[in-house]
């Protein structure tokens, strides 16, 4: 792989300049040792505004909501401590959450912050049709008294903390419907100025009860990738988002800043034979797939595919192998690990009766050819280039795989009968329980395991996060059962995609915790702990 430059080893100097953004708008940093222009793609432009209940923070691409205060808080290495609550607890049988509240909180108009105010924005979540925070097992927040909250939830979870580490905490008494475009909180920073489509200036909390930010503004300009490379080029901004296509520059003063992610790619393999569609919601879906249904086909690919390739001629080096979707977190299992093995794919294929009897290339059992169609986003040409790599593994071992690329909504019809390539990754094991779980809402392969479901069960009722760790690795394998390649093989993961910025030289960008799935605002989850040298 290319040489990589880590964000904990990383340094870049300040010098002020302007930013013409979109539009002609001038953004002006202030000149010193203490702001930073950060430049981040279109769509992070949170369309609902900085409001929790429009995903801000706790919505697919999760990320620390900065302007609010949460609860809890996590590290790199996802350990949860106390940010709002001065101390949390569960009940024996894992049914209700104990937050206590700290007393010297104040939102940014001068009112104080209690527990009246979390219990508010948490049941207001719970019911609001525009949030993707997953709230179900919540069945009501309660405040006992002014700094103590209650949460009364339907099933023990306690993956629930890491939503709260997300979740931002917003007024009872100033929430309406524009709070989104001008939001009151108690965090880290106060957002001073929104132009649409433009930028988002962010200025430091005078009154934030913790450690006073380092970065006094942080300026955010909405730039498409060309854009946000012609402006680090220009010198107009400090760090500047970017993709393996363009890791070849070379920009004076700037360096290629690499952060590892679980921002993961990988395919679903439906496990079922076809059968009759499914209705969920407004939608009917065509259910399983003649070929992967076929447990043989399933291991084969996991054995067959170069995940090292991948990362080679498609993300130029700059990524690391997936065996899960959160490879590297607390609760990901080495026993999801696989080494390509060709050989033994094809061993895998011949014991099951897949030969190419015709000799055209492809395997066939029972009349059945080995071949399919890979769905991915059109849209997306790493996914694209990712699939027809994948096609072309394939090839060696007898599977043609056409990959076809529509736009998602087609694709998504597509979820319950084709292999379908997804992105995901998240900060939570919450993500891990909805894909593997029977009737969890991503377990696309529809594979349905009892076994899996009582250690997954089981982990979420843990009250020690760290005794969970070993239940969740139980339900991707326990020596016997479980969804890992030598299992069920109900997925073939790809590669995580790093996240790749253009840092000036002399900006010292703290220690990043894994960024999760999407490109966005988890830089600069820790910008307030960001300097210059």
């Amino acid at each position: 792989m290319k040489k990589r430059i880590i964000a904990s080893i990383l340094s870049l100097v300040l010098i002020g300049v302007s930013f013409t953004g979109i539009g002609g708008t001038t953004a002006m940093a202030a000149k010193g040792t203490n702001s930073v222009i950060v430049a981040l793609d279109t769509g992070s432009e949170p369309a609902g505004g900085f409001d929790p209940a429009f995903n801000w923070g706790s919505g697919e691409h999760c990320h620390e909501p900065l302007i609010q205060s949460t609860l809890v808080k996590t590290d790199k290495d996802m350990n949860v401590s106390g940010d709002l609550a001065t101390d949390f607890r569960t009940s024996k049988d894992g049914l209700v959450w104990t937050f206590k509240i700290r007393k010297d909180v104040k939102f940014t108009d001068g009112k104080p912050l209690t527990a009246k105010d979390v219990v508010f924005t948490y049941n207001m979540m719970k019911e609001a049709a525009t949030s993707e925070m997953d709230l179900s097992m919540l069945d009501e927040a309660v405040a006992t008294d002014d700094t103590t909250v209650e949460m009364h939830l339907n099933k023990p979870y306690n993956a629930f903390l890491y939503g709260a580490a997300v979740i931002g905490i917003v007024p009872e008494h100033a929430y309406g419907k524009d709070y989104g475009e001008n939001p009151i909180g108690s965090g880290r920073y106060v957002l001073k100025q929104w132009d649409r489509g433009q930028q988002v200036i962010l200025e430091a909390n005078p009154d934030y009860y913790g450690e006073a930010p380092k970065m006094k503004k942080v300026v955010i300009v909405f730039m498409e990738e060309d854009a946000a490379l012609a402006a680090a080029k220009a010198g107009e901004v400090d760090l500047a988002y970017t993709s393996a296509t363009y890791s070849d520059q070379t920009i004076d003063g700037y360096e290629l800043l690499d952060v590892q992610t679980v921002d993961s790619r990988g395919i679903s393999l439906p496990t079922g034979e076809p059968g009759d569609p499914i209705t969920e919601g407004d939608e009917t879906y065509e259910v399983g797939n003649a070929v992967t249904s076929d447990l043989a086909i399933r291991q084969a690919m996991n054995y067959a595919v170069d995940r090292e390739a991948m990362i080679e001629n498609v993300l130029n080096g700059y990524g690391t192998i997936a065996y899960a979707a959160g490879d590297g977190m607390p609760w990901s299992s080495e026993d999801m690990q696989v080494e390509t093995d060709v050989k033994k794919a094809k061993s895998i294929l011949k014991k099951a009766g897949w030969e190419d009897k015709d000799g055209d290339g492809i395997v066939e059992k029972d009349g059945q050819k080995g071949e399919m169609d890979l769905y991915y986003m059109s849209s997306d040409s790493v996914r694209q280039a990712l699939c027809v790599e994948f096609s072309n593994q394939m090839k060696e071992i007898g599977l043609n795989v056409v990959p076809v690329g529509l736009a998602w909504d087609e694709v998504s019809m597509r979820q319950y009968s084709d292999p379908v390539l997804f992105g995901w990754g998240a900060n939570s094991p919450a993500e891990t329980y909805n894909l593997l779980y029977s009737k969890g809402w991503g377990n696309f392969p529809r594979y349905e395991s009892k076994t899996i479901d009582k250690y997954l069960d089981k982990a979420l009722a843990e009250d020690d996060l760290e005794a969970s760790y070993e239940l969740w690795k139980k339900a991707q394998w326990d020596g016997k059962e479980g969804v890992a390649p030598q299992g069920a093989a109900t997925w073939v993961w790809f590669v995580n995609v790093d996240h790749l910025y253009f840092a000036r030289d002399g900006l010292k960008v703290a220690d990043q915790k894994l960024h999760p799935h999407g490109h966005g605002w988890s830089i600069v989850n820790n910008v307030d702990t960001w300097s210059w040298s």
